[in-house]
């Protein structure tokens, strides 16, 4: 008899969820089939019934394994409580997580219509939801852990580069308004016309759809293109040097190993070169 309340059962239960590569490819499978299949379904008419009924039984199928992940996740969240009020904390930040709702979203969209009415207009957003199944794909995929504590790593560089960027959008969007609106009424209508225009220029983009005909206009345009080359390179390289850096930290751990004598026990740290 399987005591599901045993707290070993829950950690090796846990540990297999996140560690076993069986289960990583099983998950890995079942999200890119459906993101194909998603894709799929845009091209297929009302009259393909074969094929949209071989679709849903394969969301069908996708959803029962996806719940059953689910559900086996929340119940072995709190393997590493002693109380039940520690218990319901740990399946609560679980359940508030990013991966806990995004293996919510992964399902919720094929259980919400029998629980409530949805208009038919709604169905298409529904079904846009289960494009989310994706991000399920960062909780098993190493280079995606690498990239995400990468980019933890230089939150405070990326914050004060974005937040100069902004302060540089709002700046000349307003200061480009009061300049060309009586030349472009039309193009020019308010700050917010202008911010688009500054966020298209400042990137470098360069729609072509708004932009400045006066001649103090053009200078500022000019100016905001040739800073934004800067600005937006900033983040750029604030990122690679930190994965550089991550990277060759990684290569040196894994290059080192720790090699003991079996008669005084003395140990030494021996770099391998590759």
């Amino acid at each position: 008899m399987i005591n599901l309340f045993d707290a070993p059962l829950k950690k090796r239960l846990f540990i297999n969820l996140e560690e076993n590569r069986y289960v990583a490819k099983l998950i890995y499978g079942l999200i890119v089939i459906n993101v194909i299949a998603l894709i799929i379904e845009s091209y297929l008419s009302t009259g393909d019934t074969y094929i949209h009924e071989v679709l849903n039984w394969l969301e069908i199928i996708s959803v029962i394994a996806f719940t059953f992940e689910y559900m086996l996740r929340l119940w072995s969240s709190d393997y590493e409580s002693n109380s039940i009020k520690e218990s319901i904390k740990k399946r609560l930040n679980f359940f508030f997580s990013f991966y806990g709702i995004v293996d919510l979203l992964a399902i919720l969209p094929f259980y919400l219509p029998f629980f409530i009415k949805i208009d038919l207009r709604s169905i298409r957003v529904l079904r846009l939801i289960r494009l989310l199944r994706i991000f399920k794909i960062g909780r098993y995929s190493k280079s995606m852990k690498l990239i995400t504590n990468v980019i933890r790593d230089t939150k405070y560089e990326l914050f004060i580069t974005l937040f100069v960027c902004s302060i540089l959008i709002i700046f000349s969007s307003t200061l480009m308004y009061y300049i060309e609106n009586d030349a472009q009424p039309d193009k020019f209508k308010n700050v917010g016309h202008s911010l688009w225009w500054s966020v298209a220029t400042l990137t470098t983009v360069g729609y072509g759809d708004i932009y400045p005909i006066t001649p103090i206009g053009k200078l500022l345009g000019g100016f905001i293109a040739l800073v934004g080359i800067g600005f937006v390179a900033m983040p750029t390289a604030i990122i690679s040097s930190a994965f550089i850096s991550k990277l060759n930290k990684k290569e040196n751990q894994d290059s080192n190993i720790i090699c003991s004598c079996p008669n005084c026990n003395f140990q030494m740290e021996v770099k391998i070169k590759m």
